[in-house]
């Protein structure tokens, strides 16, 4: 089956939308841009490391809203080990952390969630050290045990000091080297930690479960808008044409204090998909001229 970019789901970050929204106004908003799903955000306030503790009734509604909207919540960036690291050398820090990995693998199963992106960093407010990348390690494991046994995907990204690269993130695939955990590139991140960006996917051959597209500069990180920043989007398109890609690309935007954020996300995905196209294209377009020389 020829692979081409209508075939690829383009999600939507929460955070893209405002927080005061009801996930009822969300899904619908989300599909008001012509986003294919979200991707739901359990970040490191106790607002949302609380949906975690979500009672039957209340995670079954959610459930009900997806259903009635046609909106999925596809997969969920678990960015709570901000606060609770996975790899601090507080044996009560990585116990919470612990507990959190469990809990947010239990509410993907009850809301249909396929993927985790989990954050390739040991720790964030402490030093870094052999002991505390043993101990990620470790949190890595137990997350993969329940997440598999569970039938739900991990998808490491690259991110931090420690795993800044997609390199760095396939040594942890290949030390599972399991469907169930993956690589989750993010493209923005990569410009950011000055790497090759299509070098750097090439070492994900086989193994994206899905792609964040941001734009960034080398010294800013966030609220580039997309086309504004150093994110070779056409190329990277291209290359991910060659891989054979057929996740999902989720846009990371940061535009819920704005009061327009659903005419941003809307413009935003149009871009996006536009560079999409012209990336495709582009790699069409170079198979057949090799096929001609030959």
């Amino acid at each position: 089956m020829k692979i081409t970019p209508e075939l690829i789901a383009l999600g939507m970050y929460e955070k893209a939308l405002p927080q005061s929204l009801s996930w009822a106004e969300r899904l619908a908003a989300a599909r008001e841009t012509d986003s294919d799903f979200v991707e739901i955000s359990i970040d490191d306030s106790d607002e949302r490391i609380n949906r975690l503790s979500w009672d039957v009734p209340t995670r079954m509604a959610l459930r009900n809203e997806i259903q009635s909207s046609g909106m999925q919540i596809k997969s969920m960036s678990l960015s709570a080990h901000r606060r609770f690291p996975l790899g601090s050398e507080d044996k009560k820090i990585r116990s919470q952390a612990q507990d959190i990995f469990k809990r947010a693998v239990d509410f993907s199963v009850d809301l249909g969630i396929r993927y985790i992106l989990v954050a390739g960093s040991d720790v964030y407010h402490e030093p870094s050290n052999s002991k505390t990348l043993g101990y990620f390690l470790e949190g890595l494991e137990m997350g993969y045990l329940h997440a598999a046994q569970a039938g739900v995907v991990l998808a490491l990204e690259n991110w931090d000091i420690r795993v800044e690269s997609i390199q760095k993130v396939m040594e942890y695939v290949h030390y599972f080297d399991s469907p169930w955990f993956q690589a989750y590139a993010d493209v923005g991140n990569l410009v950011f930690a000055g790497k090759d960006v299509l070098a750097e996917l090439d070492y994900a051959r086989g193994h994206l479960a899905a792609v964040h597209v941001k734009d960034t500069h080398r010294d800013q990180l966030r609220y580039v808008k997309p086309g504004e920043g150093a994110v070779p989007f056409i190329q990277v398109f291209s290359k991910l044409a060659e891989l054979g890609f057929m996740g999902s690309i989720v846009l990371e935007l940061w535009t819920e204090d704005q009061p327009n954020a659903k005419e941003i996300v809307k413009a935003s995905n149009a871009w996006i998909r536009e560079q999409m196209k012209e990336g495709w294209l582009a790699y069409e377009c170079t198979q057949m001229n090799l096929q001609e020389i030959k």
